[in-house]
Formats: C-alpha cells, structure tokens, sequence
C-alpha cells in the first residue's frame, strides 16, 4: 500500500524517532537546565525543540541540482521555486522539493502502486497522472513538503507563478501564471485535468 505522506515530507518513523529523542531529552534533562521559578527539574519546551532540531537531519537544499529530479525541472519553474524559496525563508518556512521530474518508468510504478492501493485505474488516476499526463515527466511540476512549506505556497505562490493544480493535493505546483497574476481553478483531481 503506498503511503502518500512522504510525499509532503513527512515519514511516520522520522515523528517516532523525534519524539522519542524529545522524550529522551526531557528525561535525561531533568534537574539539569533552567532550573527556576516555574521549571524546578527539567528543561523548556523551547529548550526540548531546539535539541530536536540539533538532531533532525538537514533538510536537502529547495535546488540541490545534483538531484536528477531537480536538474531536470523546466528551468522557469526552478527559477520561480528558488525566488519562492528565498521569500518562504524569510518567512521562516524551509520548503523542500519532495518530487520533481521522474521518468515515465517511474511515474508507470507509482500509477501501477496506485491502482493496486485504491482497487481500479479509475480511482488511481484521480491521485497519480498516467507517464503520458504527467507534468512530473515533463519537468513542469513539483511536490512541495512539508507541509507547512506546502500551505505557504498555497498562499502566496502566485506571486511567483507558481499554483497548485489539484484540490486534492496541496502539495503539487506548477508554473501555471505570471508572477503576480492570477492562478487558475484548480482540478478537483488529478482525472478532473
């Protein structure tokens, strides 16, 4: 069964692993830091996420291009998402690329994958593009995680071109506008386009 979160970033084993780590870190820190009024044996949780972060893996670069899957993204949408990805920064939001280009042998994989999750080709094409739709294949689109990163864009991707297509995944942006203009409706799902 495919999982679709990590697509947005997300893997339900990295969340154990943190929490885990945040638990570890309360524990082994009681008495340790900060102590005072209010906190006599233990650390803040601002103290706990920060000692999470140090122990979060970097996330990859938004156009790391010694990725194929970046490298091989339409060069007006690699430029939009890193002027989106500046502005997200500053905003305090990190947007990675989850999914750029793929192959049709892929992108066949992931419908094949599909078909066998939601029981019919019907079904499938309404979360993954056939090799022949896909703008994954073409380089003409990007799954965007996590998903606060994905939310942003949502927002103020216009302003940079970039739109999401799909009702049913706020994830995936394409160049579908002129930076500043106006995105169209979107699909209601992937066999809506």
């Amino acid at each position: 069964m495919t999982n679709h979160l990590p697509r947005l970033g997300f893997r339900p084993t990295s969340l154990t692993v943190v929490l885990v780590l945040l638990l570890a870190a309360g524990l082994t820190a009681c008495g340790q830091d900060e102590e005072g009024p209010g906190r006599p044996h233990g650390r803040s949780a601002t103290g706990l996420l920060q000692s999470a972060d140090r122990l979060r893996p970097p996330m990859p670069k938004v156009l790391d291009t010694s990725r194929v899957d970046i490298a091989r993204l339409d060069d007006d949408l690699r430029s939009a998402l890193a002027d989106a990805a500046r502005a997200a920064r500053a905003d305090g939001v990190r947007i990675e690329v989850t999914s750029g280009w793929r192959s049709r042998e892929h992108q066949q994989r992931l419908l094949d994958e599909a078909v066998l999750e939601y029981g019919s080709l019907e079904k499938a094409l309404e979360y993954v593009a056939s090799p022949d739709d896909s703008a994954h294949v073409t380089g003409d689109a990007v799954d965007i995680g996590p998903t606060e990163a994905a939310v942003w864009l949502g927002r103020h991707g216009s302003a940079y071109g970039l739109c999401q297509i799909f009702a049913n995944e706020i994830w995936h942006f394409e160049l579908a506008t002129s930076p500043g203009g106006e995105c169209p409706p979107m699909y209601a799902d992937g066999a809506s386009r």
